[in-house]
């Protein structure tokens, strides 16, 4: 049985969340934005991949073995990536422009002293250390900073921001070899610091969307509700509507567009005026981070930037979704329904648990613990709490997800580190050799440009994309044993890093297809957290493998069979979900039964 469309009005937790953040313009001061990003993208990605340049001139400076000079490209990775949560809880705290040019300015220092490095030793700490945590200051502002102004033309806005990272490799592999030829890799280094440190100009770009909304008394009068009535009145004490059941009584089918079989059942948006107790109740379920922040920030008048204390911007469901809002299957198809309802329901599905919810003591105060012993404002916790929420890992589909983007993350590097000194061994000159990074960077480029606009067709199925690049990239990878000449390795770099572009472009649509968008900024959170630490062990293992059989074959079969395999377990997920989708449905069967023979009994 089939239902006509929902009508087009915006839920109680539409409104709420317009609230306490100014809707995105989808243009202006946002294309500013968006070249802010792209220009960081060129510095910072630039850098990181185009480390094999330096991996080089390190070995013959400091004389290491290979798997301990790997462990500075591995800490700054991995640092980078593990330091997201914390990005992210600064960025909710103080905005991004701030946390941007404070990244820049540490990066920028801490590169500025690896010139006075006299062993590998410190560079762990000045290079790993502090440029990766800098780097991971600005890596996540990068982002989110676009997501805020845009929701329309999200997809394109970070698309473009993102190609920078594919453009920026493509420059700074031969820069860099060119540096390191005149000045030595500390005048290179040197100057890469500089070229950081400009950084603080594009993070000053990173403006707060303005906030044009009039307040409540210019814009509704006296005589029209506010749409955030409902909201005002819960925050006032109408705890009683918490406990008004959800109405589930006409049931509508959507289908994620990355399973194309898997049915998730919806509930159509009731009639009722906004701000009744079934409103409300959806949005406490769906929103409770987001309310947390509003008892905290809320004002009776909207459209002041000034009343808000903090940024708060990381209460956002889709600040962390790099593709356009309406273009999400049940957004599409329905643009009444709350986000947090298809994530209950996937989450239900899935077998995890609601996650708790903080004291009242908590909620009241201004400023919490974390762990009970360390102090920090409440956006910050509130942040971590949320990208940190282990209980996500009681959910079978994302822990699948989860261990396909480990073993993708042990062999992401390695190329990039190995690569120059791979085709070096095979007598390729080291001018030529770099020049395959810059291979990877515009393949890179073209691959998520292309991916991205493939995707993000309905007809589509992200999932398998992903799942089929992964395996390509993996076989490539493993097979780059066999290349002998300059251009076997252009092949090969041109597959590798076309593919891998999925990797970094679709990681996040894929979580809303499989885990709702009211659960991305919790799964992103966690996969950040398990991509960094993969990351310190990819790079370092093939080192230890060329110092024990001295080739670089072993460390790219390596990382060959982690990518491979990533990919090829995910073709698993629609199986899984299946299963899992049976399994409730027999559950609720069984309790349904159980609770008709009791009546009968009675």
């Amino acid at each position: 049985m089939t239902h006509a469309p929902a009508p087009k009005r915006r839920t109680c937790s539409a409104e709420l969340d317009a609230c306490l953040q100014p809707p995105p313009p989808d243009g202006g001061w946002g294309w500013v934005v968006v070249f802010a990003s792209f220009m960081i993208h060129i510095v910072t990605d630039g850098v990181t991949y185009s480390f094999g340049v330096l991996y080089v001139e390190f070995l013959h400076y400091f004389k290491e073995g290979k798997g301990a000079t790997a462990w500075i490209a591995s800490i700054l990775v991995g640092v980078t990536l593990c330091s997201g949560p914390v990005s992210s809880s600064f960025v909710n705290k103080y905005g991004c422009r701030a946390v941007t040019i404070a990244g820049s300015i540490l990066g920028a220092v801490c590169l500025i002293l690896s010139v006075f490095a006299q062993n590998v030793l410190t560079l762990y700490f000045t290079i790993g250390l502090g440029t990766g945590f800098g780097f991971g200051l600005i890596y996540l502002p990068a982002i989110v900073s676009v997501t805020c102004y845009f929701e329309k033309y999200r997809s394109l806005a970070t698309g473009i921001a993102v190609c920078g990272s594919g453009l920026g490799t493509f420059i700074f592999a031969p820069l860099t070899e060119h540096l390191v030829a005149e000045y030595g890799w500390r005048g290179a280094v040197l100057i890469i610091a500089a070229l950081v440190l400009n950084c603080v100009i594009l993070g000053a770009l990173f403006r707060p969307v303005p906030d044009g909304r009039p307040s409540r008394s210019a814009s509704c009068g006296a005589l029209a509700p506010h749409p955030c009535d409902a909201a005002t009145n819960l925050l006032n004490g109408s705890e009683r509507d918490l406990h008004q059941p959800v109405e589930r009584d006409s049931l509508v089918l959507h289908r994620p567009r990355s399973i194309g079989h898997l049915t998730v059942a919806c509930p159509k948006p009731s009639h009722k005026p906004h701000g009744t107790g079934s409103d409300v109740a959806r949005l406490a379920l769906s929103q409770p981070v987001l309310l947390t922040a509003a008892e905290s920030r809320f004002k009776p008048t909207f459209g002041s930037q000034s009343l808000r204390k903090s940024s708060g911007i990381m209460y956002r469901r889709d600040i962390f979704y790099r593709g356009s809002v309406h273009n999400i299957p049940y957004h599409r198809s329905n643009p009444g329904l709350l986000h947090g309802e298809e994530s209950k329901e996937l989450i239900e599905m899935n077998g995890v648990k609601p996650r708790q919810e903080q004291s009242e003591e908590e909620e009241e105060s201004g400023s919490t613990t974390m762990c009970g012993c360390v102090p920090c404002s409440k956006e910050t916790k509130d942040t971590l709490t949320e990208m940190l929420d282990f209980s996500l890992l009681q959910d079978p589909v994302f822990i699948l997800f989860t261990v396909s983007n480990f073993c993708t993350s042990v062999g992401f590097n390695i190329p990039y580190v190995y690569l120059v000194a791979q085709a070096e061994e095979r007598d390729i000159p080291t001018d030529k050799a770099s020049l395959l990074l810059a291979v990877i960077g515009i393949a890179n480029l073209v691959g998520r440009i292309i991916l991205g606009y493939v995707s993000d067709k309905p007809w589509i199925n992200r999932l398998l994309v992903y799942n089929v690049c992964l395996t390509i990239c993996g076989v490539a990878t493993a097979l780059s044993a066999l290349c002998h000449d300059f251009y076997s390795f252009v092949v090969y770099a041109s597959v590798y890093g076309f593919t891998i572009g999925a990797y970094v472009g679709l990681t996040s649509v894929i979580l809303v297809d499989l885990l709702g968008l009211d659960r991305l900024t919790n799964a992103f959170g966690l996969l950040l957290l398990f991509q960094g630490i993969a990351s310190f062990l990819g790079p370092p293992i093939a080192g230890w493998l060329y110092d024990a059989l001295r080739s670089y074959n072993p460390g790219f079969y390596v990382a060959g069979v982690t990518i491979a395999a990533s990919g090829i377990m995910l073709f698993f997920i629609p199986a899984l979900q299946r299963h899992l989708m049976k399994r409730k449905t027999s559950e609720k069967g069984g309790l349904h039964q159980n609770g008709s023979a009791a009546f009968s009994a009675a």
